[in-house]
């Protein structure tokens, strides 16, 4: 017990570490593609909205941009999928960041505008703004609503930023909230009814335990979901001490039983 309370006290610890080195990850990076720009003053290029048009690849034109959270990159080497004819070429010549969260290519979606998008999609316009920078070259930043006049970031760009790094923080809190409660495994059946158990690697989570049934009670939410609970050792995140009971999370105030099943079963039936 004091081994697999070492274990899950080194687990919360390395989750905690991830969510912050994440987030401290993401800020760097904005502010390393800012620097590199900054760094590099004969390659920096302040474009206006109508100088952009011009780069979308048609013959005669100068060449092939797109912008994505006001930073513009030459995409020339993705010709195939970005000039014209190409699957992706509504891209090509704007700044078009809210379509990479949605996927909308009509020209309502084929807008700069981040407001009102869910932390997942602001997480998929992160994770394109990684892919552009490490495969594509920066040219430049777009004056507009990210960029003012001088290239320097607008309020606009600081609060898209922000919720980025929310967002980011958010997926880390949920994946060390499955490591500590991971999802039951489940099946139904007309004659047996509904059957929850654990395992060690229910959930998609594999570990060194099973846990119990319980349902859990996210704040704020009328539902229920099924998890699996440690029953033995110290609560999650506190190191093996006699301070702490012997229960692991079954304290927790956001479980409760099931009812009709053994409080310590590694499986619960449930008649419908």
């Amino acid at each position: 017990r004091v081994s697999r309370g070492v274990a899950m006290w080194r687990g919360a610890g390395a989750a905690l570490l991830l969510c912050l080195g994440t987030a401290c990850l993401l800020r760097r990076g904005f502010e390393s593609r800012d620097r590199g720009f900054e760094a590099q003053p004969r390659r920096q290029r302040l474009l206006s909205a109508a100088e952009l048009r011009r780069y979308r690849g048609a013959p005669g034109e100068p060449g092939l941009y797109l912008g994505l959270l006001g930073r513009v990159f030459d995409v020339q080497r993705g010709r195939r999928h970005y000039g014209p004819g190409g699957a992706y070429s509504a891209l090509a010549g704007r700044d078009a960041t809210r379509a990479f969260a949605t996927g909308d290519f009509t020209p309502a979606g084929l807008v700069d505008d981040v407001s009102a998008l869910s932390p997942q999609e602001l997480l998929s316009i992160q994770r394109w703004l990684s892919f552009y920078s490490n495969n594509y070259e920066p040219v430049g930043k777009l004056v507009g609503r990210f960029y003012d006049a001088n290239g320097a970031p607008t309020e606009a760009l600081r609060e898209a930023e922000a919720a980025m790094e929310e967002a980011l923080k958010l997926q880390a809190d949920s994946e060390q909230r499955k490591q500590q409660f991971p999802p039951c495994n489940s099946e139904w059946s007309s004659a047996k009814g509904t059957r929850f158990w654990c395992s060690k690697q229910s959930g998609g989570v594999s570990r060194d335990w099973a846990g119990v049934p319980r349902k859990l009670y996210q704040p704020g939410s009328q539902g229920s979901g099924c998890v699996c609970v440690r029953s033995t050792g110290p609560p999650w995140g506190h190191p093996p001490s006699s301070q702490h009971g012997d229960r692991g999370d079954l304290d927790n105030p956001h479980l409760q039983e099931y009812e009709g099943c053994h409080p310590l079963a590694e499986q619960c039936v449930l008649r419908d």
